[in-house]
């Protein structure tokens, strides 16, 4: 347990620590970088790029400061955190190379401000938050380890099946190398692409399955991923996918991750996905396995997309319904191309407002799950809290760095 004089100092410094937090985490990868390389390849430069890394870290600091006094708040925090790390293969040795370049970006942009005293109540709040990390992180690899079929670090897997899905989005089916079992996962999760880039070192990358638990493939559906920024790389890995990776190529992926998920035999009340853009292959992977685990489950399918051109997996979708006597799907377009809408490409144009889900969905009974990109996901969760909905029963992952929910503008 931390001492109470170390909970004391964390809980006074908090204010200044907030207030710098962006400039400490910069910092942080800016030093950790130049004086241990060889971290460098568990981390997304484009995240680095956009600042997007910096940011959620600095999030990250700030709410176990402001909890150091009952960490417990912070424990699905750690749960993601976790299997993110799992999913990259960071193990015990790696956290005192952050926790000695954090201790010295502290230094860095506090000065004289960063007393010894400081510095060792920090450092005794690294430590601890560090041993839990580990712990959970060790019990992660076991269990993946010991699953059937499971495996730790990487395995090669061939490329079965590649199929484009729309202008942007192209599936990968996946099966291992050694023709032996797949373990199984939970919907939901991801499992991390391992690629050596011919020209470019850069790190794992994480993507979804898309397609129901239990099947003899992992399927993976990968969006052409273009620059964040104007000064930025087009997607590395997406784009090589795309363009290099074939039918009968080898790659190695990571075992299955995530705590997004969603026990598909254990669903008692009506579930609500919601999917935005490239978001939906999660989401698929869920619907898909409750309607074949529990058929009679009220499910509340809604996917939201550009148009038709960009449109991924229409027909698993229109299927869903079919699929299940309790399925019930909706498709909207926010920028449908002429004859979209009556050609019945998609149900409506539109967005989702708290108004179509007050009206379409058991607002009042459902668990909902949603998944998309920021803005999406930002007007969803203001609707779902207009509409009352206790956060107990929302579920949502960012592709990425964990981003800021609040929408400063409201919603649309």
């Amino acid at each position: 347990m931390l001492s109470e004089k170390t909970i004391r100092i964390v809980k006074e410094i908090t204010p200044l620590v907030a207030a710098n937090a962006e400039v400490i985490t910069t910092r942080f990868y800016e030093r950790m970088f130049e004086v241990n390389p060889e971290v460098k390849v568990f981390f997304n430069q484009s995240h680095q790029h956009t600042g997007g890394q910096q940011k959620a870290l600095a999030g990250a600091i700030c709410a176990y400061f402001t909890h150091i006094d009952n960490p417990a708040v912070l424990m699905p925090a750690v749960e993601l955190i976790a299997q993110k790390h799992c999913s990259l293969g960071i193990k015990a040795e790696h956290y005192p190379i952050v926790g000695s370049n954090l201790l010295a970006a502290i230094k860095d942009v506090m000065g004289d401000a960063a007393t010894d005293e400081i510095v060792e109540a920090v450092a005794e709040a690294y430590g601890f938050l560090a041993d839990i990390f580990i712990g959970r992180e060790g019990a992660i690899y076991e269990e993946q380890q010991a699953a059937p079929g499971g495996w730790s670090g990487t395995r090669d897997f061939v490329v079965a099946r590649k199929v484009p899905e729309n202008d942007l989005v192209t599936s990968f089916y996946l099966k291992p190398e050694d023709e032996g079992p797949l373990p199984p996962f939970k919907p939901g999760q991801y499992i991390t692409v391992h690629i050596e880039h011919p020209h470019t070192p850069t790190s794992p990358r994480n993507y979804s399955l898309s397609d129901r638990a239990g099947e003899p493939h992992y399927r993976i559906s990968v969006k052409r991923e273009e620059r964040l920024v104007a000064d930025a790389p087009d997607g590395l890995i997406s784009n090589h996918l795309h363009d290099a990776v074939q039918e009968g190529d080898r790659v190695k992926l990571g075992p299955p991750c995530g705590e997004f998920t969603v026990d598909p035999n254990a669903v008692a009340k009506p579930v609500v996905l919601l999917a935005g853009g490239i978001g939906v292959t999660p989401l698929l992977s869920m619907a898909k396995s409750i309607v074949h685990a529990n058929p009679d489950a009220d499910i509340y399918f809604l996917q939201a997309a550009r148009n038709s051109k960009v449109h991924a997996f229409a027909d698993e979708v229109r299927n869903l319904a079919a699929a299940g006597p309790n399925v019930k799907t909706r498709v909207l377009y926010d920028a449908p191309e002429p004859g979209d809408v009556k050609d019945g490409q998609c149900d409506e144009a539109g967005f989702v407002t708290t108004d179509l889900l007050r009206q379409w969905v058991p607002v009042a009974d459902a668990d909902f799950y949603f998944c998309g990109p920021k803005p999406f996901m930002q007007s969803v969760h203001a609707c779902l809290q207009e509409l009352g909905v206790d956060e107990q029963r929302v579920r949502y992952e960012f592709f990425g760095p964990k981003q800021d929910l609040v929408c400063p503008a409201g919603h649309e």
